[in-house]
């Protein structure tokens, strides 16, 4: 099969940003804030409603990383289904999130206006076990009344969430940065981090001396603070898109095969594919965001013969996503005044912005009530959340 390599460009980047500049020097903040994805730039406004003077830095630029990089979901719930969430946290805690998540996903579409489309998502099942599955979360969802619908179609047998939506990550990412600009935040792009001492972030060409320093990164959080190796684990997400096509027809985010392949169909015609994870092996657990040929294939043959799609293949690209043993996210003051947000499972467009909004009022408000509600009552600070990696 012809798996040709276009640029790792996402399918979502139109080459019209401005890239950041780079830090040079020393500088000095109320707070630092590393990674300039969704979650650190929803933490970022939070910092700034509660007139902090806030640095952020990138390895890369804004939306780099799986923030910028993602299929473009906006989903409720936890990485695990409903009813699953229910058995693994207890029905209060899934509940809580829930609905903590559809009302996240109204402030995200106020705060990026343009990039959201609520049409809603359909969960499709790729064999009678799954269909099973998807009564169990169609029967725990209903019971708690949020809205759901049993759905049989051309396209399968499954569930549609009518309160999901789609968008355009990228953009929603970079509305973000230039909001954050305007409101007084200083954001540096192509200043990786080489270490953090004390909260002093020393950068190639320069440092930032900050009274609390947040590392809101979700794919190689474990190697940028050690603490956390093997209570996250970083993977690699694939896609690809094609040109305009009227091949096919997908009003809604689909997700297949217990979510691990998901796709949509953009307002212009295109289509954008993801998955096949587990069908690339041991190799996928790793920090090289490039596309592989083994996953590649997997998506081009999908597309090709159980979606139908002969569009023209017109980007190839990964993102590195971080993953923890609960499916919850990762919230700690690994050090003093060093805060870690990542870890979200491939779930960081909405359970990512809850993150940022928790641990900034349980840094600077001294309310814990925002992480708790994620990651349960027990939850403290210097706990980092979740149990060690074990898979």
């Amino acid at each position: 099969m012809k798996t040709e390599m276009p640029q790792h460009l996402p399918v979502w980047d139109d080459g019209e940003w401005t890239p950041l500049p780079s830090l040079s020097g020393e500088v000095s903040a109320d707070a630092c804030v590393i990674g300039l994805g969704g979650s650190g730039l929803t933490l970022i406004e939070e910092l700034l409603h509660r007139h902090e003077r806030v640095i952020g830095l990138d390895a890369h630029d804004v939306g780099a990383g799986a923030a910028g990089r993602n299929g473009g979901f906006l989903l409720a719930g936890t990485y695990d289904f409903y009813h699953d969430a229910i058995r693994r946290h207890g029905h209060a805690r899934a509940h809580a999130i829930y609905g903590a998540t559809l009302i996240e996903m109204g402030r995200i579409a106020q705060a990026a206006p343009g990039t959201v489309r609520f049409v809603g998502s359909k969960r499709v099942a790729a064999s009678p076990q799954e269909v099973e599955d998807c009564r169990l979360q169609y029967d725990a969802l209903t019971a708690d009344g949020w809205p759901c619908e049993w759905y049989e179609g051309a396209d399968g047998t499954g569930l549609l969430l009518p309160t999901d939506g789609a968008f355009d990550p990228l953009t929603r990412c970079r509305l973000l940065a230039q909001r954050a600009r305007a409101d007084g935040a200083t954001l540096y792009g192509h200043s990786p981090i080489l270490e953090i001492r004390g909260t002093c972030v020393h950068t190639p060409h320069g440092r930032v001396h900050a009274g609390r320093v947040f590392v809101a990164v979700d794919g190689r959080l474990e190697h940028l603070l050690p603490e956390l190796d093997g209570r996250v684990r970083t993977a690699r997400l694939q896609m690809l898109a094609t040109a305009a096509t009227g091949e096919l027809q997908v009003p809604s985010p689909m997700y297949y095969r217990d979510g691990y392949e998901y796709w949509q169909q953009l307002p212009d015609g295109r289509i954008a594919l993801g998955g096949f994870r587990d069908r690339g092996g041991d190799g996928e657990w790793t920090h090289d965001g490039s596309p592989s040929a083994v996953v590649q294939q997997h998506l081009e043959r999908f597309l090709r013969e159980h979606l139908g799609v002969q569009a023209p293949i017109t980007h190839r690209w990964a993102a590195s996503a971080g993953y923890t043993e609960t499916g919850l996210p990762v919230i700690a003051q690994v050090r003093e005044h060093v805060w870690a947000l990542g870890g979200y499972c491939g779930t960081g467009n909405v359970i990512g912005a809850l993150a940022a909004r928790g641990v900034a009022a349980a840094a600077l408000d001294g309310d814990p009530s925002g992480v708790r509600l994620l990651l349960g009552p027990d939850w403290s600070p210097a706990v980092a959340a979740g149990a060690p990696f074990t898979r």
